[in-house]
């Protein structure tokens, strides 16, 4: 778990996907996919408390870096998800610094920020001392920092800097919506990516985006992403069914 932030950070190519449904049966099978990481989609799915849960257990027993997209910035969602076993957390609508330091500040312990317990399935059910846990947690949380609209994107170079935020996530899909676009071709789409690309190179941090399928990764590959979370699990199925029916000569 702790490599996975140093990959993150260190800009190592890493792939995984988003998975909508709250099924620890999918889980199961995205791992044995020999998928880098996991995310969690809370904002847009139907994770409850008792499904993140679930998966977190599946996670923590496989040793596999689990991510949750937690449904915005507050300190509840994204203490729930890394006490439920998440290795880290993709927080949307970081449009600022102060926000940013915000982020950082709930995902780790100490004054101000995520409560300790040291009864959660992240710390080992009371298995671990509180000097251990505290070290495990500066190393192995990653923060991923989404950015999503264009105040975000004007504020990417102190986001990025922000002590606490490990990798900053491009939105396009709804970056494309805040610039009033209704596709993700238009310039400030393009101009924005590269401006928080610099941002992220600049400050050391990782920097990750969303891509339907690996040739639109390739095509951004020089704009310094590394992180690429890949369609879902949901697209897969669909363009598995849809192949075999067209092996069929349906559709």
């Amino acid at each position: 778990m702790t490599a996975f932030r140093d990959r993150v950070i260190a800009g190592e190519p890493l792939v995984g996907t988003f998975m909508k449904t709250p099924s620890v049966d999918i889980l199961e099978v995205l791992i044995l996919a020999g998928l880098d990481f996991v995310c969690l989609d809370a904002e847009h799915a139907p994770f409850d408390r008792a499904a993140l849960n679930a998966c977190g257990a599946v996670a923590r027993a496989a040793g596999f870096p689990l991510l949750v997209r937690v449904p915005s910035a507050a300190p509840s969602e994204i203490g729930a998800a890394l006490d439920l076993g998440a290795t880290g957390v993709v927080v949307p609508h970081v449009t600022d610094a102060e926000t940013a330091a915000r982020v950082a500040r709930a995902a780790r312990f100490g004054h101000g920020g995520r409560g300790y317990a040291g009864s959660t399935r992240w710390a080992g059910f009371a298995t671990s001392d509180m000097a251990t846990l505290l070290a495990r947690s500066r190393d192995e949380t990653v923060v991923f920092a989404q950015i999503e609209d264009p105040e975000g994107v004007e504020a990417c170079e102190e986001i990025a800097a922000t002590a606490g935020i490990d990798a900053l996530f491009l939105g396009p899909a709804d970056l494309s919506v805040a610039y009033g676009k209704t596709d993700q071709s238009s310039a400030e789409l393009l101009a924005a990516t590269a401006r928080v690309g610099r941002a992220a190179k600049a400050a050391g941090k990782g920097y990750a985006t969303f891509v339907p399928h690996a040739e639109a990764a390739k095509a951004l590959e020089s704009h310094g992403f590394s992180a690429w979370f890949v369609a879902s699990e949901h697209a897969w199925m669909l363009a598995g069914a849809r192949a075999v029916l067209k092996g069929f000569g349906r559709g």
